[in-house]
């Protein structure tokens, strides 16, 4: 029986998965990224209900749309490191002038790809009078990306001290969400929204280098330009799997904006919003785990197997339930993200919550395949993915506006699990004969 004791989930018939010690760090790190997920949801939702009533609908959805834009950009600076540069601190932890290899190589090219960003951005609000008749919204939402950059959460992952992370992520958000309420008071405060935001993820990131320069010390070094581009071609294949990520998550909102308007994506967006600090539950463990889970395979395969399939049980039993107890409450969601009830973001969002059930496994399933190594295979899942989604959302959106998209994503994601699932199934078993 599970229940006859604690650490009993994590062990194998004669076998302990876990060491104490092991099992100790995990439980701190998930503790700190269970509080770190909490903060990132819970205080936006705060301020949620009283944006939407202060700036009204309309401009709630123009800050969404414009927040989706910038997500592109934030892909293309994190560069996928939060995956593969975590890995290479995790493994390389106890060298210090590794570790100061990885941090400055990874600092190098994310300042590069951060300075291109922006360039792009300044071609985009010049461009297009969709993007320049609000060039101020996103120029200010942009400082995101320069919160992103100063604060390198990988080399916090990749030391195991999410402690760090879940204190200073809880500096940025309260520090907006005490100016929200107190500064912004009429639409014309639209532009103070991300404003506040980014200059809350800067100040993180300062402090952030701070304790990395004092308490680990990790010194910024320039690299040859062989080191540099050895990390650059590391992340490449991750990178291209998030922006593939990003291209039917954010771009669907996009499109939504494109095709509609900002009221509609208003509309959408709350009942996002709401779906993802649910379905966000999970995140903890999935950040907690992943440099454990990279360890635990080049240490023993089959301790990562077992370790897989036993997560992967206890996500789909926790999906259900947090599913079922949500659809229960959708009314009452919605009054308290909206401020009142709304009979179409409640019909939004009872089809939406379905997310909840193949959330946890996207993070899980795209680990594992990194992890193993297969990245061609996880590359081939995000083709077939992007292909579906762009084949679906452009027709289901201009037919019946955001449950078109809702109904086309729920579906595309279902397809996009049951591939993870297929391909990582197909590595453990060829690496099983090796």
């Amino acid at each position: 029986m599970l229940n006859n004791h604690p650490n009993r989930f994590f062990e194998g018939k004669d076998l302990k998965i876990l060491k104490t010690e092991e099992l100790n760090k995990l439980k701190s790190n998930f503790l700190s990224l269970t509080i770190l997920q909490a903060v990132n949801y819970i205080l936006p939702l705060l301020t949620l209900p009283y944006l939407v009533k202060t700036l009204g609908v309309d401009y709630f959805g123009l800050l969404a749309f414009a927040t989706a834009t910038i997500t592109y950009f934030g892909t293309l600076t994190d560069y996928g490191f939060n995956l593969t540069a975590t890995k290479e601190i995790s493994i390389h932890r106890d060298n210090p002038q590794k570790v100061s290899e990885i941090f400055s190589s990874v600092m190098i090219i994310k300042f590069f790809l951060l300075t291109f960003s922006f360039l792009l951005l300044l071609l985009l609000t010049l461009s297009f009078s969709k993007f320049g008749e609000h060039w101020e919204i996103y120029l200010l939402t942009f400082g995101t990306v320069i919160g992103q950059f100063l604060f390198p959460v990988w080399f916090f992952q990749g030391m195991e001290k999410m402690k760090y992370i879940t204190v200073l992520n809880l500096i940025a958000k309260s520090l907006f969400t005490i100016a929200i309420f107190g500064f912004v008071q009429s639409k014309e405060d639209v532009y103070l929204v991300p404003l506040f935001f980014s200059l809350g993820g800067i100040v993180a990131g300062f402090i952030s280098l701070y304790i990395i320069y004092t308490k680990f010390q990790t010194h910024f070094k320039l690299q040859k330009v062989e080191t540099i581009k050895t990390y650059l071609i590391d992340g490449w294949h991750v990178f291209l799997s998030r922006f593939y990520v990003s291209m039917y998550t954010s771009a669907n909102l996009l499109l939504l904006g494109f095709l509609t308007n900002n009221v509609i994506v208003g509309y959408y967006a709350i009942a996002e919003k709401i779906v993802l600090a649910i379905a966000g539950i999970f995140e903890p463990l999935n950040h907690a785990l992943y440099p454990y889970l990279a360890r635990k395979y080049k240490e023993n395969f089959g301790h990562f197997v077992i370790l897989l399939k036993r997560i992967a049980l206890l996500f789909i039993v926790s999906a259900l339930g947090f599913l079922l107890i949500s659809e229960y409450f959708v009314q009452e969601l919605v009054y308290l993200v909206h401020g009142a009830y709304h009979l179409s973001i409640a019909f939004l969002l009872s089809i939406f919550l379905l997310r909840v059930l193949t959330y946890p496994y996207g993070a899980l399933l795209s680990n594992a395949l990194i992890i193993m190594k297969e990245t061609k295979d996880y590359m081939k899942v995000m083709n077939y993915t992007v292909i579906l989604n762009f084949m679906f959302v452009p027709l289901s959106i201009y037919f019946y506006d955001a449950m078109g998209l809702v109904i086309a994503f729920i579906f595309v994601t279902f397809i996009h699990v049951l591939l993870l699932w297929y391909y990582v199934y197909q590595a453990i078993k060829d690496l099983r004969r090796q």
